[in-house]
C-alpha cells in the first residue's frame, strides 16, 4: 500500500465516521488517491459521491447540500487553478455561514516553487474566509501517521460546524501526495472497520505490538493481525480506526440546545416589531417567530427560511411605505433576527431615531450595516423570554398593523396579479401553488425582493423551505447550489427562482454525467435579457439613459432552449399563469427549465403603482 492511499483511505473514512454522508469530486491526477478512496466508499454505500467537471460548480454544489442540512460536505480538488475557482463558493460559505470541507490534493514541499505543473501557493489560499486551515504532512511509509491524520479531521469537521466557540463555515485541508497516486490494487482502499477487539487507541494489543516492531525495523509476523485487511497488513500500522466505526474525536451535537444562562433576556416592550432577515440554520426562523407569537408583537420577514409563520405582515415591507401611516404607529422597538438585505425602507426605519434597535443571533457576531443596534441578545434568549415577555403586546397597536396589513394585501394583490408576466406576478404565483414541504432557492437581484414583496405567507404551504445565496448574494452559484439543495431534500418537491443572468452564470451546474445522482428541480427563469435590477437603482434614471443597455442591462440574446437541450434538460416556455401553477404545483421528474420571458422595461413604474396604492389604503 503506498503512502498516498493510505493517507486518502484514512481521511475518507473518517469523515464518514464524522458523519458525512455527500461529498463532491472533480477530476484530476495528484487528487487521484481521494478520487479512488471516495470511488470505494460510494460503491460500499457509506457516502453519495457527485463528480463534477467545474471546480466553482461543485463548490457551490456542495454548499447547496450543506444549506439546509447544516451537515459540512468536502469537495475535493487537484492543484493549481482547481483551487483557485473553489473561492466564490469559499466566500458565500464564510457569510452565510455554511459549513463546508475543502479539501485539495498539492504537490509535496520539494516540488513547489520550482516551476512544476499545476502547482501554485495553495497555503491558507482563502485567507480569513477559512475558518480553519491545516496541511498535512506529505504522508510517508512510517507509522505514527493515522492518528494525526483522523485526529486532523475530528478538528476541521468540529471547526466546520462552529465548534467549540466559532461560527460555522469553510475549512481547508491541504493534502501533499507524492507519488505514486494510484493504488496498487482496488483492495486497497477498503478498511475492516470491525477488526480485532480494540484497546484505547482502537486496534488490537497484537497489532500494536507488531507495528511498534516494524516501526523499529523489526521483522513482523503478520498471522496476529488475523482480523485485518491485506493494504493493513502491509502497513506499519493498523488503518481500521476505532472499533464499531466510532469517531476518532467526539464532537458536542451541534443540534442540542444551549444550557440556559442567568441575565436579563428579551424585555417586554409592548410596542415591538420582529423583523426577520435571513438567518443560517432556516429551521432557527420558527424559534424567533414562535416567540412574536407569545408576545403578540407583529413580524416583518423577508423570504428566507421556514414557513409557516402566522403573525408575518402580507407583502413584506410593503406597509412601510405609507410614511403618513407608519409615523402614527411607529414601533418603541425593533428585534431583529439575522441580515436583513433586501429593502430600503426597512433601513430606513431603522435608523429613525425614535426607535431602539436589538439584535438575536446565535453566532458570535451580528448584522449591523446602519450602526443602529443597541442591544444584542444571545439566540438561548428567545427560549428563557418566553414567559416574560407573553402577551406584552400594545393590543390595540398590534390590532392596527395586522389591519394595516391586510388592507395594504387588498390593494396591492390586484396590481401584482395584473402586472402578469413579470417577476412579481411570477413569485407571487410560485409562493401560491408550492406543495408542502417544497424546497425553494432564491436566486439574488431582483428575485429575491419580487418574492419580498409579492407574496401573502397565509398562501404558503406547511413545511415550505426558503434559502438563497445571502453571504455575498452573488448570482454566481446559485443552480448549483439548487441542485444541492433539492438533492439534500429528497424527495420532497424542490424549485429554484432565478433570473437569466443567474441561470446563465452557472449553466456549468447542468454539466452532470449520466452516472452522478440527478434532483427533481424545477428551475423557474424569468427572462428578461439582462440584468434588470439595474432599472430599479440609480443607473436606470432616465437621466443616465444613454449608456445603460451597454454597461447595465447587459442583454446576451442567448437562446435557453438551445442550451438546455445540449445538456439534455427538460425545457419549455411558459406564458399561461394556469400553466405555470401546474408546474409548480406539481412533483418534477429530473430537473427541467420552465422558462417566462418577461419585458425588462416598467419596473420602476411598477413599484411607483404599489407605492401609491399602499399610500392610498392607509389614508
Amino acid at each position: 500500500m503506498n503512502p498516498s492511499t493510505a493517507i486518502a483511505t484514512v481521511l475518507i473514512d473518517e469523515l464518514i465516521r464524522q458523519g458525512v454522508r455527500e461529498a463532491v469530486l472533480c477530476p484530476g491526477s495528484r487528487s487521484a488517491p481521494l478520487a479512488y478512496a471516495l470511488e470505494a466508499a460510494d460503491r460500499e454505500g457509506r457516502l453519495r459521491l457527485h463528480v463534477r467537471v467545474d471546480e466553482r460548480s461543485a463548490a457551490y454544489l456542495a454548499l447547496g447540500l450543506a444549506k439546509v442540512t447544516r451537515v459540512p460536505v468536502p469537495v475535493v480538488t487537484t492543484s493549481g487553478t482547481a483551487v483557485a475557482n473553489l473561492h466564490p463558493a469559499v466566500l458565500e460559505a464564510a457569510q452565510g455561514y455554511v459549513p463546508m470541507i475543502v479539501l485539495t490534493a498539492d504537490r509535496p514541499q520539494e516540488l513547489r516553487g520550482t516551476g512544476a505543473n499545476q502547482t501554485t501557493d495553495q497555503v491558507k489560499i482563502f485567507g480569513s474566509a477559512a475558518r480553519w486551515f491545516h496541511e498535512f504532512g506529505t504522508p510517508e511509509r512510517r507509522g505514527g501517521q493515522q492518528a494525526i491524520w483522523r485526529s486532523v479531521v475530528g478538528r476541521a469537521m468540529a471547526e466546520a460546524q462552529g465548534h467549540p466557540a466559532g461560527d460555522p463555515g469553510p475549512v481547508h485541508l491541504n493534502v501533499p501526495l507524492r507519488e505514486p497516486l494510484v493504488p496498487d490494487q482496488l483492495s486497497d482502499l477498503s478498511i475492516d472497520a470491525s477488526a480485532a477487539e480494540s484497546d484505547d487507541l482502537g486496534w488490537s494489543a497484537e497489532v500494536s505490538t507488531a507495528t511498534e516492531a516494524t516501526a523499529a525495523g523489526a521483522p513482523t509476523d503478520t498471522s496476529a493481525a488475523s482480523g485485518m485487511s491485506t493494504a493493513e497488513l502491509d502497513w506499519p500500522e493498523p488503518l481500521a480506526g476505532r472499533p464499531h466505526g466510532e469517531p476518532w474525536l467526539s464532537l458536542r451535537n451541534s443540534r442540542t440546545r444551549k444550557e440556559i444562562a442567568g441575565g436579563a433576556g428579551i424585555a417586554p416592550v409592548p410596542r415591538t416589531l420582529v423583523v426577520l432577515g435571513d438567518l443560517p440554520d432556516p429551521a432557527a426562523v420558527a424559534e424567533l417567530a414562535e416567540l412574536a407569537d407569545a408576545a403578540g408583537w407583529p413580524i416583518i420577514a423577508e423570504p428566507f427560511g421556514s414557513y409557516r409563520r402566522g403573525r408575518v405582515t402580507p407583502h413584506g415591507p410593503l406597509l412601510l411605505r405609507g410614511a403618513d401611516w407608519l409615523s402614527d404607529n411607529l414601533p418603541e422597538r425593533i428585534l431583529i433576527g439575522g441580515r436583513v438585505t433586501l429593502d430600503r425602507s426597512l433601513a430606513q426605519l431603522m435608523r429613525n431615531p425614535a426607535v431602539t434597535v436589538e439584535a438575536v443571533t446565535p453566532l458570535t457576531s451580528w448584522a449591523d450595516p446602519g450602526h443602529v443596534v443597541r442591544r444584542v441578545h444571545g439566540w438561548d434568549d428567545i427560549e428563557r423570554s418566553r414567559d416574560v415577555v407573553a402577551a406584552c403586546v400594545d393590543r390595540a397597536w398590534s390590532a392596527r398593523w395586522r389591519a394595516a396589513g391586510l388592507a395594504v394585501a387588498e390593494a396591492v394583490t390586484p396590481i401584482i396579479t395584473g402586472s402578469w408576466p413579470s417577476g412579481p406576478a411570477v413569485g407571487h404565483i410560485v409562493a401560491q401553488s408550492m406543495p408542502e414541504n417544497t424546497g425553494i432557492y432564491l436566486g439574488s437581484s431582483n428575485i429575491a425582493r419580487d418574492m419580498d414583496l409579492c407574496r401573502d405567507p397565509r398562501d404558503i404551504a406547511r413545511g415550505v423551505v426558503s434559502v438563497g445565496n445571502r453571504g455575498l448574494a452573488g448570482i454566481d452559484g446559485v443552480v448549483s447550489s439548487a441542485i444541492g439543495m433539492a438533492l439534500s431534500r429528497a424527495p420532497h418537491p424542490a424549485i429554484a427562482v432565478m433570473g437569466d443572468l443567474t441561470f446563465l452564470h452557472d449553466t456549468n451546474a447542468l454539466l452532470i454525467g449520466p452516472s452522478e445522482p440527478r434532483p427533481d428541480l424545477t428551475i423557474v427563469v424569468i427572462n428578461d435579457n439582462g440584468g434588470g435590477i439595474f432599472g430599479t437603482l440609480e443607473p436606470g434614471r432616465e437621466a443616465l439613459a444613454a449608456p445603460y443597455e451597454r454597461i447595465f442591462g447587459t442583454p446576451t440574446d442567448t437562446r435557453i432552449a438551445a442550451l438546455c437541450e445540449a445538456h439534455g434538460i427538460a425545457h419549455e416556455i411558459v406564458i399561461d399563469e394556469d400553466v405555470l401553477r401546474e408546474r409548480i404545483s406539481s412533483h418534477a421528474k429530473g430537473i427541467r427549465v420552465c422558462e417566462i420571458p418577461i419585458a425588462r422595461s416598467g419596473q420602476r413604474e411598477f413599484r411607483a403603482a404599489l407605492d401609491a396604492a399602499v399610500v392610498s389604503a392607509l389614508s
